[in-house]
């Protein structure tokens, strides 16, 4: 054969490393869904529907499923050459750079805005704590890395049923707050879970002798400014790997574009 006949517009070195780069985050996703639907079995009927929208399982398996669709459409597509899939990849990963650059931009210039609504969701983690293992988890990581207890203060616990610091609460958890809030004994082979209880009752120098007594939000915004290479690195990161796949995909179509109208 000769090079006529041999050539090609589709370059194979663009072809399979959008493939090979879609694969990838497609079996990643699939792991996403599967951790996600496991631990959504492994609990008990939820009673409390509230919680749904901030089950930790159900995020994981909504940000999985989503994630799937869009490497799918990139993997399939780059390895039958289909036009049509690589479009969809395209255009989905452009839809959801420009969500979350939005999502950025108005975080930033409307801070007290994206604050309050942080703290609806929180508040509803704090009065669900106990009614979902995942989101109790979860909120316990959080208070313990960034060293905080509460949303504003550690008496935004008074928002939950079992904590809440009034006199009719029969519950022996009264005017506690998670061991999460509790700040580290040196040494301390067992975690003592019962180290937050009456914390609520007690003032906030008092307070700050046994627990983290800083919100989570104060606490938060310090722990962006002290990792803002981190954040910016993650970001940055994020940001670069959906612009590589757009721009591969678009390069693509033109070479399949290109190809199909030669054999024309």
């Amino acid at each position: 054969m000769n090079r006529a006949e041999t050539f090609s517009f589709v370059n194979p070195l663009i072809r399979y490393f959008l493939f090979i780069f879609s694969f990838l985050f497609w079996v990643f996703s699939m792991l996403i869904v599967a951790i996600g639907v496991y631990a959504k079995f492994q609990k008990a009927v939820d009673t409390v529907r509230d919680t749904f929208l901030i089950d930790p399982a159900v995020i994981l398996i909504v940000v999985g499923v989503v994630m799937f669709f869009i490497t799918f459409c990139g993997c399939i597509g780059a390895l039958r050459e289909n036009i049509r899939l690589l479009k969809t990849f395209s255009f989905s990963l452009t839809l959801v750079f420009l969500i979350l650059l939005a999502i950025a931009v108005l975080g930033f210039f409307y801070s007290d805005q994206t604050r309050g609504a942080l703290g609806k969701f929180v508040k509803k983690a704090i009065v669900h704590y106990r009614d979902d293992l995942d989101l109790q988890n979860l909120m316990d990581y959080i208070q313990k890395e960034i060293k905080c207890c509460g949303w504003n203060k550690y008496t935004d616990w008074s928002w939950n049923l079992y904590f809440n610091c009034t006199h009719e609460n029969p519950s022996f958890e009264r005017c506690a707050v998670p061991y999460s809030c509790c700040t580290p004994v040196p040494g301390e082979a067992v975690i003592n879970t019962m180290c937050g209880f009456g914390v609520q009752t007690q003032d906030y120098r008092e307070a700050n002798a046994l627990i983290y007594p800083v919100g989570c939000a104060d606490r938060a915004v310090t722990w962006i400014e002290s990792h803002l290479l981190l954040v910016g690195g993650l970001a940055l990161g994020l940001a670069l790997l959906q612009i590589a796949g757009i721009v591969l995909s678009q390069i693509l179509i033109s070479q399949i574009q290109d190809e199909i109208t030669s054999v024309l």
